[in-house]
């Protein structure tokens, strides 16, 4: 029996990117079975209506972590496998097709991930048009035939991650991490390798625009990315050798790159939230929700 896929994607401001995204899922192999689109109101959401699989819209909250629970219990207990896309994320045709035969296949898997052949997050970001052109020239080179590379991770990249419904339990998104959430994909997706391997699958494959609009100032930004590591690490969630990297990586990229800033990011407000935050950290201050007062 064939497995029942619904996809979630969290949005905020970007009507006319979801509507292009869901006119890109309809060229799947093997449609999903239902998108769940989730989103402050109805104000954030286009005019596109899908002619291959059924939308459905839920509505509450801001933030991340919040949108995705309320997908997340709108889709439990009527599927075999969440898929999490950021709208901005370009799966190729296969995607699904070779997501179900992976679980199907593997019944140790808790979670997938796929391979992101170019991501726009660490870039100026590219227009829908020249994502599309990038997943249409990778996929000349690939063959049906080619053997997937499997490998474990600690967690998952959330612009396109994927769950097995049966393994979720109790675990939700950390709402504490507000807005943009930083980091809420690791937080989530390792909690769950207690259940099962989370694993990254090559033959899985899409291109992530990074889209620049909807996103949080550099300021909050740069206090989540030190913060919310900490949080996690007093959580529990994430290992303290991988959480002080990513701290000072980030922290050692935007203090060099602040004295010639990338037009594309905000290098001198996120240098400005890793300095508060570390001022926070030292005094035993550990709150991800403080960038709402920034």
């Amino acid at each position: 029996m064939a497995l029942k896929v619904i996809i979630i994607v969290a949005t905020a401001g970007r009507r006319e990117i979801v509507d292009r995204f869901l006119q890109h899922l309809e060229t799947q192999r093997r449609p999903p079975d239902e998108v769940v689109v989730s989103a402050p109101d109805g104000s954030h959401i286009g005019s596109y209506l899908t002619k291959h699989f059924p939308t459905s819209y839920i509505f509450g909250k801001i933030g991340l972590t919040a949108q995705r629970n309320i997908g997340l219990e709108s889709a439990l207990g009527r599927c075999d496998v969440i898929t999490f896309f950021d709208d901005d994320f370009l799966p190729a045709d296969d995607y699904l097709e070779q997501l179900e035969c992976g679980f199907e296949g593997n019944h140790d898997w808790a979670v997938v991930m796929g391979r992101v052949i170019h991501d726009g997050a660490k870039a100026p970001g590219l227009s829908f048009d020249e994502g599309l052109a990038k997943l249409r020239a990778a996929e000349v080179g690939r063959s049906p035939q080619d053997v997937p590379q499997v490998s474990d991770h600690l967690g998952a990249y959330g612009c396109n991650m994927s769950i097995r419904a049966s393994r979720v339990g109790c675990v939700r998104f950390d709402e504490r991490l507000v807005l943009y959430g930083w980091q809420e994909d690791m937080d989530f997706t390792s909690q769950l390798r207690r259940r099962g391997r989370v694993v990254k699958v090559s033959t899985l494959v899409g291109v992530h625009l990074g889209t620049k609009s909807g996103r949080v100032s550099g300021v909050r930004l740069g206090y989540s990315q030190l913060v919310n590591p900490a949080y996690l690490i007093r959580k529990g969630t994430m290992p303290i050798g991988f959480a002080v990297e990513l701290m000072g990586r980030n922290l050692a990229a935007n203090l060099v790159r602040s004295i010639w800033p990338e037009a594309h990011v905000d290098r001198r407000g996120r240098l400005k939230g890793n300095l508060l935050a570390a001022c926070h950290l030292l005094r035993g201050k550990i709150e991800p929700e403080h960038i709402l007062n920034l």
